[in-house]
């Protein structure tokens, strides 16, 4: 019993990890052709107004269903279990949609007074219409979290799909016909936001269907819940839901402090109103890069949660700690390479996915921030998995307020690059007293020096291969035209050559054991690699 439920736990984990890098990617990609189709100030414009809608995101995906699903499977006792669930579903149902009311006057009638604050008041309409987002949180929540805590994954994971399938293709649609028809890029701002709306109902019905097919029975009428059971199910919902959605909007919550504070300083500071518009919109092409950069890291923290919780529960220290030092190497491996690879080759791929070479400077700052969410992606995934989902939480909001506070003092002075910079010393904050707690878990710290010193080696092997091919590219024959074919050749062979040497140091070098590799892309051939060069020494 106790292997088919840990085999259970096992293929719950792989369905919604799927799930999760299918959206992240999803989410990553349709910005391209969006900031291809509206243009830098369109960008700007939705760019504004979506952290908004991942705070909603955020609720109703990685909060409440993660706490209700606990909940649930706490309260699946074979005596009373499913009278007791019938209590449970209605008492969060009734919280989450009065969570979910207030979410949405606070942002409908608050929208003028944001827009004011963002210093762009147009924006209070866009900020009217994705606050109707807040209104689908309880369904959502409610269906996700009751497969979840079932211990039935695919719902779950079907619905995230769905959503961001109907979203993307919403907000591509609409925002092409809008600039076809000649509407202003305003308009063209809510309709991509609508994509929040239609993706919602998608998940929704998603989740129906499945409710249907598996004849579940979510009732929301009969005896009322008793009095204790009911102040301590809001609260439980509430608190640790609101607790782990924090810790994993840090990303959204910074993009919110650059909404607040990016445009509004830049004008201050005496930039003209539609130049701080075009400079927000390129800062802002940032944002697709950091999500595909931290892919390998998004996916390896998805993937540790249940084998930390495992070994913890099971009190194989040797073995956890050995898991531990894995991830944080393959993090740190994974986020040096991209992070340094993508400042080389940045102007090619800035012109090659946003059509021109724009604000390559400050997009090669921001990039560092690649590095710094990897590693704590994974501290995250590791902290969840020790029973401490909570623990981040004070260094997020700290990091957070530092990053708005450093936007104030830094764009005035570097302009973007000064939010550029505000963000990669915020996600070093937040990641360094990571590692100081975990360390203070364990006593030990879990990267060496001399590893440290190895990766910065790889790195600049790979800078070395990288610059070269990029002065001897741009003097080759098919180059001297330049413009985007250009610098599409130069991108994608620049990828190869770039990941090739530094994989190549990596591995020659025998940075990491064989079952540190597996967890590494393609660690299954890069460990043949190591077998090979091992054997002809």
């Amino acid at each position: 019993m106790p292997q088919d439920h840990s085999r259970d736990l096992f293929k719950g984990a792989f369905i919604l990890t799927i799930a999760a890098l299918a959206t992240k990617i999803l989410s990553a990609v349709y910005r391209v052709p969006f900031q291809n189709i509206v243009g830098d100030i369109g960008f700007y414009i939705y760019q504004q107004v979506y952290p908004i809608y991942g705070i909603a995101l955020a609720l109703s995906t990685y909060g409440f269903p993660v706490i209700l699903s606990r909940m649930i499977a706490e309260e699946q006792h074979p005596a009373d279990g499913h009278k007791k669930i019938n209590h449970l579903i209605r008492v969060s149902f009734f919280t989450l949609l009065i969570i979910g009311v207030l979410f949405f006057l606070v942002f409908y009638t608050g929208a003028s007074l944001l827009a004011g604050w963002m210093g762009d008041e147009r924006l209070a309409p866009l900020i009217k219409f994705i606050s109707f987002s807040f209104l689908l949180l309880p369904f959502l929540s409610i269906g996700r979290g009751y497969f979840q805590g079932k211990g039935n994954m695919m719902p779950t994971a079907v619905s995230q799909v769905a959503e961001q399938l109907v979203r993307v293709a919403t907000i591509l649609v609409l925002s092409y016909a809008f600039i076809a028809q000649g509407r202003s890029l305003y308009e063209a701002g809510e309709g991509a936001l609508s994509g929040s709306l239609t993706g919602g109902a998608a998940a929704i019905l998603v989740l129906i269907l499945f409710i249907s097919i598996y004849r579940e029975k979510l009732i929301f009428q009969g005896s009322p819940a008793a009095a204790e059971d009911l102040f301590k199910w809001a609260r439980i919902l509430i608190f640790q839901g609101m607790a782990i959605c924090i810790s994993g909007m840090l990303l959204v919550l910074l993009q919110l402090a650059d909404s607040l504070s990016l445009y509004s300083s830049l004008v201050k500071s005496g930039v003209p109103m539609n130049q701080a518009k075009v400079l927000k919109g390129i800062y802002d092409r940032g944002q697709p890069l950091v999500q595909l950069g931290t892919v390998v890291s998004t996916s390896l923290s998805l993937a540790l949660v249940p084998i930390v919780t495992t070994a913890f529960r099971k009190g194989q220290k040797a073995f956890l700690e050995g898991k531990m030092t894995a991830a944080l190497k393959v993090s740190l491996a994974a986020g040096t390479g991209a992070a340094i690879g993508l400042i080389n080759i940045l102007g090619p791929v800035n012109e090659m996915l946003f059509e021109n070479r724009d604000g390559t400077g400050v997009l090669q700052i921001f990039s560092l921030s690649i590095l710094f969410t990897s590693i704590i992606l994974t501290l995250l995934g590791l902290l969840q998995g020790l029973g401490h989902p909570y623990a981040p939480m004070k260094h997020i909001v700290a990091g957070v307020l530092l990053k708005y506070m450093g936007n104030l003092c830094l764009v005035p002075i570097w302009g973007a690059a000064g939010a550029a910079a505000a963000t990669v010393f915020s996600l070093m904050f937040v990641a360094v007293f990571l590692l100081l707690k975990v360390k203070s878990m364990f006593g030990k710290t879990f990267l060496s020096m001399k590893f440290i010193g190895e990766i910065a080696w790889a790195a600049l092997v790979m800078t070395i291969v990288l610059q070269i091919w990029l002065w001897g590219g741009s003097h080759m024959g098919f180059m001297l035209h330049g413009g985007r074919a250009s610098s599409i050749i130069l991108s994608l062979v620049g990828v190869g050559a770039g990941g090739a040497a530094y994989i190549a140091v990596i591995t020659r070098r025998e940075l990491f054991q064989s079952h540190e590799i597996i967890l590494l892309p393609f660690g299954s051939k890069l460990l043949k690699l190591q077998t090979k060069l091992r054997k002809k020494r």
